[in-house]
């Protein structure tokens, strides 16, 4: 496939401009590899279930924070892959980063009743919803 790459007449550098184009590649193949958290969000019977995929992380790099009705879910990547031949290494590749997904539900949930369990790199969440204050009427004495 060709790219038509226009240089910038007026850039103030065009040397600069185009050690970015020539980059620009790498930097999108980076942003493809990202880490990202992906989420299934269901209610039933007075609470809502999560399931969120973060493979190749530990449960204790993961951490769920709930504020009312807003759940954040952030993990610490660490992964080490490495390929030998024999005893002479052909590659070796790392990775490390933070990812973090943010969401709303609803209604708020109950923190002190809520549930989370991870296995095979599924975290599951039950989130139980908080009951509804109801009113009163204050008699005025």
């Amino acid at each position: 496939m060709n790219d038509l790459r226009l240089n910038d007449i007026f850039s103030l550098d065009p040397m600069e401009a185009s050690l970015r184009d020539l980059l620009r590649p790498w930097r999108a193949d980076l942003a493809d590899r990202a880490p990202q958290i992906r989420i299934d969000v269901t209610e039933a019977d007075g609470s809502y279930a999560v399931k969120a995929e973060i493979p190749g992380v530990q449960k204790d790099d993961i951490d769920v924070r709930i504020d009312g009705n807003q759940v954040t879910i952030s993990a610490e990547i660490k992964q080490d892959k490495e390929e030998k031949s024999g005893s002479r290494v052909l590659r070796s590749e790392r990775q490390y980063g933070f990812t973090s997904r943010t969401f709303s539900l609803a209604e708020s949930v109950d923190e002190s009743k809520a549930d989370a369990k991870y296995k095979d790199g599924v975290l599951q969440l039950t989130l139980p919803k908080r009951p509804q204050a109801t009113q009163k009427r204050l008699a005025i004495g």
